[in-house]
């Protein structure tokens, strides 16, 4: 079961290839476009290096690598977005994020067990809104295996 959902929860959508996913919109600090990312040796193969942003060093990951999807050339509607949790920044390369949604909590469906997939181990939540399927992120497990790179 999905904890701490209250009636309405808000979230920016982004896209990687061809699927919608989610973080609530009070882990989001802003979305950037991407900028100059200075690489970081010995650091695992998603974490793309650190950006300087507004006097604050930041991390930054590339969830199609993160979660063994293709990866893509960066285009005009790449954007990182700049979240925050437990007083750690990092920066998540996402194709887009063009959307921000208020949907009901009891839209939200608990994690589908996918057997072979590491990407299962992000999903907090699904959400299905009308033909769409939003990919919740639990951004915490994300930032738990960055951290251990």
């Amino acid at each position: 079961m999905v904890e701490t959902i209250t009636d309405h929860i808000k979230l920016i959508v982004f896209q990687l290839k061809d699927k919608e996913y989610a973080i609530a919109v009070n882990e989001v600090l802003s979305i950037e476009k991407v900028d100059h990312i200075t690489r970081v040796p010995g650091t695992s193969k998603y974490v793309k290096g650190v950006i300087n942003l507004r006097g604050i060093v930041v991390p930054i990951i590339d969830l199609r690598s993160r979660f063994e999807i293709d990866e893509a050339v960066y285009t005009e509607n790449t954007r990182v977005i700049i979240a925050a949790i437990n007083e750690i920044q990092v920066g998540l390369i996402v194709d887009s994020a063009n959307d921000v949604i208020d949907i009901a909590g009891d839209a939200l469906e608990p994690s589908p067990e996918v057997i072979g997939t590491e990407v299962a181990d992000y999903i907090k939540a699904v959400a299905k809104i009308n033909s769409r399927l939003l990919i919740l992120i639990d951004l915490e497990k994300v930032l738990a295996a960055s951290e251990e790179s």
